[in-house]
């Protein structure tokens, strides 16, 4: 492997693709048409994605809301106060749900409109952050769903005064769940973020290392600004983030070893 990686036939494509990327000289113009092509695509997969998501969005909304339903009183309900809700809420839901199955396709597109100004060495390490970065958006999704959700609405259900109705509308209670989603999905994201820090050069493992007490407080600030005003789903945002963070760093260390190597 590492004859491979000193191989003079393979320095010299890997060169050869490098001026290649130097020299493109294709027209402003034909950039902004192929970006506009890409974005179409995309919009296309999430209508195409929205007739289904629409149309199974009692399911959708019903399997969301399993965990609330959950720790609502025998015979508690969900209402919907305001006069359009419900046919906005369900819009809003179909419109989101398929976003987010086509996250992907968008990813992939983007991924495709970038490419080419990348150097080989640069598409070595891009490609399979591109693809742990959606992994790892969908696992911190399903983290919220199904260990954090229960949790805290069962707090919620206990702290709850016998002589109080606790009925929630279905439209906070979306706005709610999208962004816990979007709090835990871009928290996943953390070692993808370390990794490029140290593969851009803009930090180092070990620096990163020394500040970790530094971000732990920062975890626990992040968590306090993106939960509810609870403990248990802050502690449960920090905790992972800090984790996942030094995750991040043992990635980068090895990653640059692998670099250095080669």
């Amino acid at each position: 492997m590492a004859d491979e990686a000193t191989n003079p036939e393979t320095e010299k494509s890997a060169a050869d693709h490098d001026q290649a990327v130097d020299n493109d000289e294709r027209p402003f113009l034909s950039h902004l048409l192929e970006l506009r092509s890409r974005i179409l695509k995309s919009l296309i997969v999430v209508v195409l994605l929205f007739i289904p998501t629409f149309y199974f969005n009692a399911l959708i909304f019903e399997f969301i809301a399993t965990p609330l339903l959950a720790h609502l009183p025998e015979g508690g309900t969900m209402i919907a106060t305001d006069v359009a809700s419900p046919f906005l809420t369900p819009f809003k839901l179909a419109i989101l749900a398929a976003i987010f199955l086509a996250m992907p396709v968008i990813l992939h597109q983007a991924w495709g409109f970038i490419a080419p100004g990348l150097y080989l060495r640069e598409k070595h390490f891009a490609m399979p952050l591109l693809v742990s970065s959606i992994a790892l958006f969908y696992l911190g999704t399903a983290f919220a769903y199904y260990l954090v959700f229960p949790l805290v609405f069962g707090f919620f259900a206990s702290v709850n005064m016998e002589f109080v109705t606790w009925m929630t509308d279905i439209s906070p209670y979306l706005d709610f769940i999208v962004k816990m989603f979007l709090a835990f999905g871009l928290a996943f994201e953390i070692p993808i973020a370390t990794v490029l820090l140290v593969m851009t050069g803009f930090a180092s493992a070990e620096s990163m290392a020394k500040k970790r007490a530094y971000v732990l407080v920062g975890c626990f600030f992040i968590g306090m600004l993106l939960t509810p005003p609870d403990v248990i789903s802050q502690v449960l945002l920090a905790i992972p983030m800090w984790a996942l963070f030094e995750l991040g760093i043992f990635l980068s260390r090895f990653a640059t070893r692998g670099r250095e190597e080669s």
